[in-house]
């Protein structure tokens, strides 16, 4: 059986230590040089010939770190790895999955066909913006779903009038399999967008009165949206509210409106580096998750058990 060796990007070094920890084994040794103009140069210091290669990179911020985990990838192959596998806890650009509008990117699409093109045998990833991005892929793609991270806390919380949220429509599907797996009913925040990350407005589908309400969603940018939908929940007579997110973008007043706002609290996972420390939020590691997956796939064993 091929050697596993892990590797981590500049994005996640803590994250990739820790999945390589839960392994059981230390990360790769590899150079992560930069010109004074900003060129990346990645070069591994030992042998690779010859292994199975995982490379952890999120893609957030997108742009140079998408660039460095290609240019991993390339010098991967080009040292006669066996297998280079993408591990890439949170995948950007996953928004823009179709044309919802007339003369745009479908930007994941993009991505997916830079990777493969760089050279990744195989992708790993957590809960992607939509599920179907996976068939932008013609390689193969593990998609671990955030739901074990966070079914066994919210079982740890023993809540006793639960009820679970959707922060808008396009989130029914997630937010309904919790839903199922708790037994308890569902509702929905119906919102307009006037552009990106501005919520014109919302309106409440369902009852809530006398609840604790979980918001659930895959991801948490501005916080605009989960705030406002917390709010509206709290003034239909909801107990409580709390949000579960798997990847903590938090980008532009995120932390304020998070601070301000009425949740109990923003549990969200170690996918993306968090900024600064919150009174509010709680974070999860997805470490565990994603060595157990690595595991599964350097034994050819399913990742079946790793959903809930």
């Amino acid at each position: 059986m091929p050697e596993t060796k892990i590797f981590s990007g500049s994005n996640t070094p803590q994250l990739a230590e820790s999945i390589a920890k839960s392994y059981g084994q230390a990360l790769g040794n590899l150079t992560l040089a930069k010109f004074s103009d900003g060129e990346m140069s990645p070069s591994y210091n030992e042998s690779i010939r010859g292994c199975n290669v995982f490379l952890i990179q999120s893609t957030n911020p997108s742009a140079d770190n998408l660039l460095e985990l290609c240019l991993m990838i390339d010098a991967a192959k080009r040292a006669s790895a066996y297998k280079v596998c993408a591990v890439i806890p949170y995948f950007g650009y996953a928004r823009q999955d179709r044309k919802d509008r007339p003369r745009v990117s479908i930007a994941s699409k993009l991505i997916a066909n830079m990777l493969t093109s760089a050279g990744a045998d195989r992708i790993m990833t957590c809960d992607l913006h939509a599920g179907q991005i996976q068939g932008f892929f013609d390689i193969p793609l593990d998609h671990l779903n955030g739901s074990a991270i966070f079914v066994p806390y919210l079982r740890s919380l023993d809540l006793g009038n639960l009820i679970f949220a959707s922060p808008d429509v396009g989130g029914v599907g997630r937010t309904r399999s919790y839903a199922k797996h708790f037994e308890v009913d569902m509702v929905v925040c119906d919102k307009h967008r006037k552009r990106a990350n501005e919520v014109a407005s919302m309106q409440l589908i369902g009852d809530v009165e006398g609840k604790d309400v979980v918001l659930v969603d895959d991801l948490v940018d501005t916080a605009g949206t989960l705030c406002k939908a917390a709010t509206i929940i709290l003034e239909n007579g909801a107990k409580s509210v709390r949000a579960i997110a798997t990847h903590g973008v938090l980008s532009g007043k995120a932390y304020q409106n998070i601070e301000k706002s009425v949740l109990s609290e923003l549990v969200i996972t170690d996918t993306i580096p968090i900024k600064q420390d919150s009174s509010k939020i709680k974070v999860l590691t997805v470490a565990d998750l994603f060595a157990k997956a690595i595991h599964a796939v350097t034994g050819n064993t399913s990742i079946s058990s790793l959903f809930v």
